[in-house]
């Protein structure tokens, strides 16, 4: 046995066993004279509460310095404050990694991610060590998914939990490296939405005023301000100032398993701020504020205070929001869409006007304006003909240009005409120098030369007065 300069103990033992068939480790008497008999294996004493100790046993390495490097990443693990047990499996970290997320994560995300563990990483991966897992077993999970016509959308996303996961075991040098990365599967493309036209929008909503004007008030108050539908089912009254034209958004509803509904924070750090107030959104408020009363918050009931609600105070789901929405599209004889898209027609309305995508973005509340411009710069066709259209003027301009310096030298209008008339004004406007004589400096001869200088006729302008 031999005792490491840190902690624990790297020795040699074998599974022997005597004539009372008990093991006999490391006082096998071959393990003296055979190096390759037996496995090595390492010990480490782990304090526990209530001045108790626990000793971890690890075993099955090939030599001496697989065993020390285990050992060693074991004590890392320990004083970086996660497990680096080497006997680790997957299903085991994957349960410690969801009981550290519940501590940051909101709920819905949560559930998200314990269903991909528990229904589909852990029967795939569970009983595989974590240091064995590699990219072949994440492959040929995902064949044999798509094998089993599974969606490619929702195997993206199991896939991404696991590489979340197998992250956060990198980047606390649990794992030398991500097993899921690079990824197996890529991001499938976004489907094509469809977008209203204003005209679809303005006959949606005078249907709506007429049939169900409680709605009417939600879907005024999605189209006119871009919030998410999170937003405003979980806007309250006392983040709505009618009189200042604006309202803060600090909380968003959402539906745990679509079932359990939550008050959380906004999607994101930047989606907490101030929304401006349009006429139109001003007018439903207050519509809404006069068919159901208006109360305040209480610390105690989330659901307390709430902007659209049921007549009996609950709030609205999700779903039935959606419900009413599909329901109602039907009877206007609009196209079918999500409430999620009724954000894409507000930005999609904001972007056609001429309005910069830097106000789209600050207004959408987006974290970047890369955002903004990858999801609505495609939806907006009237931009896509400007743009197409300015390089079509671009390049006319351009040709025409070079059709213009192509013709003959004699037919081309000299470039420096102008500047050369100038110099002559100038010249012959100029006075005459200091000591100058028509006579001066010419040749002697029987004949006498009258010269006039350049500056002649100025000589000979009368002054000006004033």
């Amino acid at each position: 046995m031999r005792t490491t300069a840190s902690r624990g103990r790297i020795y040699r033992r074998c599974g022997c066993r005597d004539i009372h068939r008990h093991q006999l480790g490391t006082l096998c008497p071959y393990l003296l004279t055979d190096s390759e008999h037996g496995t090595w294996n390492f010990a480490v004493d782990i304090p526990a509460p209530a001045r108790r100790r626990t000793t971890i046993r690890r075993g099955g390495f090939a030599n001496q310095d697989t065993a020390e490097t285990a050992l060693r990443r074991f004590l890392e693990g320990e004083a970086g404050g996660f497990n680096a047990d080497p006997n680790q499996t997957v299903a085991s970290y994957l349960d410690t990694w969801l009981a550290a997320k519940a501590l940051v994560l909101k709920p819905t995300t949560m559930a998200r991610y314990r269903d991909y563990v528990h229904n589909d990483l852990v029967p795939a991966f569970g009983t595989l060590k974590l240091d064995q897992l590699a990219h072949r077993h994440i492959a040929a999970f995902a064949t044999s998914q798509l094998a089993a016509d599974r969606g490619k959308t929702t195997l993206y996303r199991c896939l991404a939990t696991l590489s979340s996961a197998l992250g956060d075991a990198v980047r606390q040098h649990r794992l030398p490296h991500n097993p899921a990365s690079p990824p197996v599967l890529r991001r499938p493309p976004s489907p094509e939405r469809q977008i209203w036209t204003p005209e679809d929008a303005a006959r949606f909503l005078v249907y709506c005023h007429g049939t169900d004007p409680e709605m009417a008030d939600l879907f005024e108050f999605l189209i006119g301000t871009g919030m998410r539908k999170g937003e405003a089912l979980g806007l309250h009254w006392d983040d709505v100032h009618l009189r200042e034209g604006v309202l803060y958004v600090r909380c968003t509803l959402s539906a745990v398993d679509n079932n359990r509904l939550v008050i959380t924070t906004p999607k994101t750090r930047s989606s907490q701020g101030w929304v401006a107030i349009s006429p139109r959104v001003a007018t439903a408020l207050r519509h809404r504020a006069q068919s159901a009363p208006r109360t305040r918050g209480d610390p105690n009931n989330p659901f307390a205070g709430l902007v659209f609600c049921q007549p009996d105070g609950r709030p609205l789901g999700p779903h039935l929001v959606l419900d009413r929405l599909h329901r109602l599209s039907a009877e206007a004889s609009v196209p079918r869409i999500t409430v999620h898209d009724l954000r894409h027609l507000a930005a999609t309305i904001t972007i056609t006007a001429g309005v910069p995508l830097t106000v789209v973005s600050k207004t959408l509340r987006h974290s970047t304006l890369s955002t903004t411009a990858n999801i609505y710069s495609h939806l907006t066709q009237q931009a896509a003909r400007e743009a197409v259209d300015t390089i079509d003027h671009t390049l006319t301009e351009a040709e025409e240009t070079g059709r213009r310096m192509d013709r003959p030298a004699w037919l081309r209008p000299p470039r420096d005409h102008i500047q050369h008339l100038r110099e002559a004004l100038h010249r012959l406007r100029s006075p005459a120098p200091t000591g100058f004589h028509p006579t001066a400096n010419q040749p002697q001869s029987g004949r006498a030369t009258t010269l006039r200088p350049p500056a002649f006729r100025a000589w000979k302008r009368p002054p000006s007065h004033g």
